[in-house]
């Protein structure tokens, strides 16, 4: 058997009788790995997107559903009871006194006013009854110019009836600007006589049955008079032959009111 030789691990020695040590391996740098932007962590909103959108959904849902139902109450209400407007009117009216005068150098402009008239208040409805307040009446001439005011009570106004309202006193004593008297005087000028306005504003309750609305504001707007100054004591007669009565709702919105 023949013996197998195995080199020394030791390291050879050289001339000198040192012992040197072999040079290790040359080490290589470690390799940098190559850059590679990471893409940004996008969140996911999709869950939140889709529940606000449900929410929209549902809301509008509902919403347009409450509206149908109120459109749909609507109809039948007006179905079974056919409601109408309240019926206003002026049989009468007479003036006692327009008195404008003026300083000598027109700085001063004043206006006195009296007269007196009849309203009468129909309810053409046979379910529906009314309950007004207290009204605020105002005259005017037919170019706006304000000739006085006064106040008639509340009243109840039930199914087919009609109320009549007499001896309404309207009066003034104001003082003009230089406009409203042009304004007033060239309507005094006319051979038919100066042309009158009413207004009644007030609020009205609408009771159906046992239903009962909320005080909604209304203007009862009356024109069409006309009536000559009045001579001495005598109050003068307005034609009210051609006079008409408009009732509009008065719906107030925070200063505004349309």
């Amino acid at each position: 058997m023949s013996d197998r030789v195995f080199p020394s691990s030791k390291p050879a020695a050289n001339g000198n009788g040192t012992v040197s040590a072999a040079a290790p391996p040359p080490v290589k740098p470690p390799l940098r790995p190559p850059y590679r932007p990471q893409p940004h962590a996008r969140r996911h909103h999709r869950p939140r997107r889709s529940y606000c959108c449900c929410c929209c959904f549902w809301t509008i849902l509902v919403i347009l559903i409450l509206a149908l139902l109120a459109a749909i109450a609507a109809t039948a209400l007006y179905v079974l009871y056919r409601p109408h407007r309240p019926e206003f009117s002026v049989p009468s009216l007479r003036l006692h006194r327009l008195n404008l005068t003026s300083s000598a150098d027109s700085s001063t402009n004043h206006v006195a006013t009296l007269l007196n008239f009849t309203v009468t208040s129909k309810n053409p409805n046979s379910h529906i009854t009314f309950y007004y307040d207290p009204f605020v009446i105002s005259a005017l001439s037919s170019s706006e110019v304000f000739l006085g005011n006064g106040t008639v009570p509340g009243f109840f106004s039930d199914k087919k009836n009609q109320t009549f309202l007499k001896n309404v006193v309207v009066s003034g004593s104001i003082d003009l600007d230089t406009d409203s008297v042009k304004s007033l005087k060239s309507d005094l000028k006319k051979k038919s006589g100066i042309s009158l306005k009413i207004k009644l504003d007030t609020k009205v309750k609408v009771k159906v049955g046992k239903l009962s609305s909320k005080k909604v504001g209304i203007r009862v707007t009356c024109e069409g008079f006309r009536a000559a100054l009045p001579k001495g004591k005598s109050p003068s007669v307005a034609t009210v032959d051609k006079s008409k009565c408009k009732v509009d709702l008065r719906i107030k919105i925070w200063k505004f009111t349309f």
